[in-house]
């Protein structure tokens, strides 16, 4: 069917308040900074010798981070993350910034990328990409052989990516699936490196579930595009390179957030309360025959999280998606100079900011001033006040991106089966509410609801299903029992 799905994600932008456009004093500003060209610096570290490289998306451009370490003599691993500098280019308070904090985040809706600052900046001129000098935030940190994390610091320094590597090509070789990458092969020192890294973030994510961290598998399916169509939708997998890459910045985030509160610097903090629904994890876990304590215990709850993934691996994405549900979503808020924030449950951490995606994220831009406001002995950007109304506003905004992104899988996957109507799937029930039940396709990875021969069906349970309606524009899919 002739349907527009950049237009459907422009209007869905709109209706939950974001701007999917640049203003015209943005696109000034845009065109001036072209005109200037890149920034220069005096007094900032050269680290352009070291052996950087980044891993992401094969299609990303808007590169954030690199990363480099080195063994210690003590055995523990020196871990260097390095993270673009925006705000050279990108001044608080200008109208490219003002853009960025009205949206406060890119947006990916699967038909189209909506990015937070102009492409010619984040794809280029504020991205790390391979082979160019790029001015960076370094955060440091050392490894211990426990996973313990120590010595950290934030640093200015220019830095070069040496090789430009993505997920799919990382992840396999490093599990052991697939021989060492042609990108990996071709630079000198390279497979060493990545192999240093992947051991020290094992250590990293060993010690943080020690901890309570909570290794949590949802299925976001990603849509297959060619020429504006969708030819399918796939489940990104569990990947060591994702893990390796995930591992690296949340120590990286926890150093910078002690960075700045040991200065007794106001930051934003990235939280998880403590659950106020832990009576129905409890009950949840209680059901599978796993008895939790009774007040909120993070440790418990990563340990039953492990044993469910190797136990039934099927319906562990149901599972995850039930406690995520039930933890509630992560916020924003104000970490006065001086004072502990409430902490991350869901990553154990006491101490956690955004700091390392400022190309896509805007507490992370902001952040950033703060640190390099710290750096460079100056007062800070933004008062307390200033910090708190960002926060709020970041949050409220996060949530209509949760909105979004919810939205146009639907819509997507309505779309792919629009032509299939009448056609028997294997699916798993995922929901049995007073709004209806609802099943997931095993292939594709497609939700819908069971608007005929519901009768019966209960969660987890194994059913085959016909597709009996789809409504791309409000992305809906209705099923009968086959």
């Amino acid at each position: 069917m002739a349907f527009d799905l950049t237009d459907r994600a422009r209007r869905a932008l709109l209706e939950l308040g974001f701007l999917p456009d640049f203003p015209p004093d943005a696109e000034a500003q845009l065109a001036a900074i072209q005109r200037s060209g890149a920034p220069s610096a005096t007094g900032v570290e050269d680290l352009r010798g070291l052996l950087w490289s980044s891993i992401d998306n094969p299609e990303s451009m808007d590169l954030d981070q690199l990363e480099w370490a080195e063994t210690l003599p003590d055995g523990s691993t020196r871990l260097l993350v390095a993270i673009a500098d925006v705000d050279v280019l990108v001044p608080g308070g200008t109208p490219l910034d003002r853009r960025a904090g009205a949206n406060t985040a890119s947006l990916y809706t699967g038909a189209a990328v909506f990015p937070m600052l102009p492409r010619p900046l984040s794809e280029d001129m504020t991205s790390l990409l391979a082979d160019v000098d790029r001015l960076s935030i370094v955060i440091g940190y050392r490894v211990r052989p426990d996973g313990a994390v120590d010595q950290g610091g934030v640093r200015r320094a220019w830095v070069r990516n040496k090789a430009k590597l993505n997920y799919p090509e990382v992840g396999p070789w490093l599990q052991g699936d697939a021989p060492v990458p042609p990108r990996v092969a071709a630079v000198t020192g390279l497979e060493p490196q990545l192999r240093l890294q992947d051991k020290a973030t094992r250590l990293l994510r060993a010690a943080r579930e020690r901890a309570g961290a909570l290794a949590l598998r949802t299925i976001e399916p990603r849509p297959v595009m060619s020429d504006g169509k969708v030819l399918d939708l796939e489940d990104i997998p569990d990947s060591r390179s994702r893990e390796l890459i995930e591992d690296l910045m949340v120590a990286a985030n926890g150093v910078m957030a002690r960075f700045l509160d040991g200065a007794r610097r106001s930051s934003l903090a990235r939280i998880v309360r403590k659950p106020k629904r832990w009576d129905r994890i409890v009950a949840l876990a209680q059901g599978l025959g796993t008895a939790l304590p009774a007040e909120p215990d993070g440790v418990a709850l990563s340990r039953f999280l492990q044993q469910q993934k190797t136990r039934d691996p099927l319906h562990f994405p149901d599972l995850s998606l039930a406690v995520v549900k039930l933890l509630g979503p992560g916020e924003y808020v104000l970490r006065p100079a001086g004072e502990d924030a409430p902490g991350h449950f869901g990553l154990a951490a006491n101490d956690y900011s955004h700091s390392t995606a400022p190309n896509r994220r805007y507490p992370d831009l902001v952040t950033q001033r703060l640190v390099k406001a710290l750096l460079a002995g100056t007062p800070p950007p933004y008062s307390d006040g200033d910090l708190d109304g960002i926060a709020q506003h970041c949050t409220q905004m996060e949530a209509a991106t949760r909105k979004l992104e919810r939205l146009m899988r639907k819509v997507i996957a309505a779309l792919l089966l629009h032509d299939r109507v009448g056609q028997v799937f294997d699916g798993l029930v995922t929901g049995v509410t007073e709004h209806g039940t609802f099943v997931r396709l095993l292939k594709p990875p497609a939700e819908g609801r069971v608007v005929r021969g519901e009768r019966g069906m209960d969660v987890g349970d194994r059913v085959r299903v016909r597709l009996l309606a789809t409504d791309p524009e409000r992305g809906f899919i209705d099923f009968g029992r086959a």
